[in-house]
Formats: C-alpha cells, structure tokens, sequence
C-alpha cells in the first residue's frame, strides 16, 4: 500500500506541474529532487575514503539549476567545466594538509560525475517543457519510462525465467525487460490516439506533431535507455554493497531508486529530439 500512495502522489505532482505548473516551478522541483538525490549519491560515495563535500555537491547542484532558467545552452558547458575545477581544486588542498594526495582524482571523479549522472539529467527535464508540444513531450517520457518498469516488474515476477543481467541485478529477467519495451510503445501509440482524440475537439492541450512511427521509435529508443538506467543504479548500489540508495519514498526505497531510468532516459530522448532535427524529421 505505501508504494502505491507514494506512486499515485509522485504521478500526481509531475501531471500537476505539466498541465497547470509553469517552467519555473518546474526547475524549482527538479531541483529539489536532484539536490536530495545527490545526497542519496554521496551517501554512496562515502562507503571508500573518498569523501566529496556535501556542501560543493549541492551547491553545484542547485547552480546548474540556476543556469538552466537563465541561460541554459551557452551557459551549461563553461559552468560544468568551472564546477569541475573548483572541486578538483578543494580536494587538492584539503588532502594535502591530510597527507593523502591519492584521494584527490577519485574525490573530483565522484564529483563530477555525480553532477553529469544526476543533475544534468534532471535539468533537462524544465528545457523538455519549453519545446514545441512540451507538456505533451514531457507526458510522453515519464508514461514511457513508468509503464516500461511497472512492465518488467509484474511481468518478470509472474513469468520471467531467464535472467537478463545477474551481476548487475539479480532479479530483473529477458522477459521482463520484453515486456518493459512493449508496455513503452503500447503507451506511445495510446498516448498518440489520446492526442488526436484531443485535437479533434479542437483542444491543443495534448499534440504531437511526428508520425506514428517516429513515436513509436522513439518510445522503443528511451525504453531501452532507461532498462540501462535501471541495470546501471543496481550496479553502483552492488558495488558499495546496499540494496536501495536511501529510505525517502516509503515502499520504494530512496529518490535514486525511482529516477534512475529517468537519469539515462532523459538525456537520451534529448540527444535524439537534436538528432532528429539535425536530419530534417521535423520536430515531436
């Protein structure tokens, strides 16, 4: 029952800042949820000596954030690279009052990329909204990246034999990762029959503007991003040895453990929005 709850309260926030929210309250929420998923990543950090800064991590979080509402394009590179210096320049000279120069690459590797595997993601989420047919867009990708991991779940409990990553995660099965893919582009193409439901009562709430096919390719593409999300959270959280990032969401663990498809699925949906538009297929 408490991870039904706290699914139906997550699944309401997210449709409440797309239909009635606006751009700025939607950065502000990000930012929120990427700030207390970086904590949950430095508690997974903290397991070695290499201790990144709580303060640097979510100040550099909460800036990128900044970034995104004023100058998100130009601004996005420089930022990260100074972010990037400036820990490497922290760690640098607080090992060595310590005498533990070894430390300093991992503490500036586990920085940095805890800002380009949890942050970054996330800041793409308010630029998603602000393209033609945002809200629309943004719908698509959390009912592709929702419906995906409830798929694999129920489908590899009932009927998964065959495993599909048992080093990484040991429960998840090729069947269900099937059924993941084919939950994410059934609910495209439902979400396409919605859409021109909607537009023939002359509403321009939900529209997509692309093909049929293209939807559903790229429902396939971001399903299979974020089945790699998934199997990539599971081995860091093996790697310290825990089973689930934190204890923030009651029934499903911590904040990492539910975005973690988001994480690579986000990124992945932009870098083929760019891709194409770059080859002429028009926009979503």
């Amino acid at each position: 029952m408490k991870r039904i709850i706290t699914a139906t309260v997550l699944i309401a926030l997210v449709f409440g800042l797309v239909f009635w929210g606006n751009q700025l309250a939607l950065i502000v929420v990000s930012a929120v949820i990427a700030m207390l998923a970086a904590y949950e990543y430095l508690a997974l950090t903290r397991t070695g000596d290499e201790v990144v800064p709580a303060w640097w991590m979510l100040l550099a979080t909460a800036l990128l954030f900044v970034v995104t509402y004023f100058r998100p394009l130009e601004a996005m590179l420089p930022v990260l690279s100074a972010l990037g210096l400036s820990l490497l320049t922290v760690a640098a000279f607080r090992e060595a009052r310590t005498g533990h120069l070894e430390r300093v690459l991992p503490i500036a590797a586990a920085g940095f990329f805890g800002l380009i595997y949890v942050a970054y993601p996330l800041t793409l989420l308010p630029q998603i909204i602000a393209r033609e047919n945002g809200p629309t867009l943004l719908i698509f990708l959390m009912l592709v990246v929702w419906t995906g991991d409830i798929a694999a779940l129920y489908v590899g409990k009932a009927c998964g034999k065959r495993k599909l990553a048992p080093a990484l995660s040991p429960n998840k099965t090729q069947e269900g990762a099937l059924a993941s893919l084919m939950g994410s582009v059934a609910i495209a193409g439902a979400l396409v029959g919605v859409c021109q439901a909607v537009g023939r009562h002359g509403s321009t709430l939900l529209h997509i503007s692309q093909p049929l096919w293209q939807t559903l390719l790229l429902a396939a593409l971001v399903n299979i991003a974020a089945q790699v999300g998934d199997l990539l959270e599971s081995a860091l959280k093996r790697g310290v040895g825990v089973k689930d990032s934190g204890t923030m969401l009651p029934g499903h663990g911590g904040i990492l453990d539910r975005i973690d498809a988001l994480l690579v699925g986000a990124p992945v949906l932009w870098y083929l929005l760019l891709l194409k538009e770059a080859a002429g297929l028009g926009t979503f």
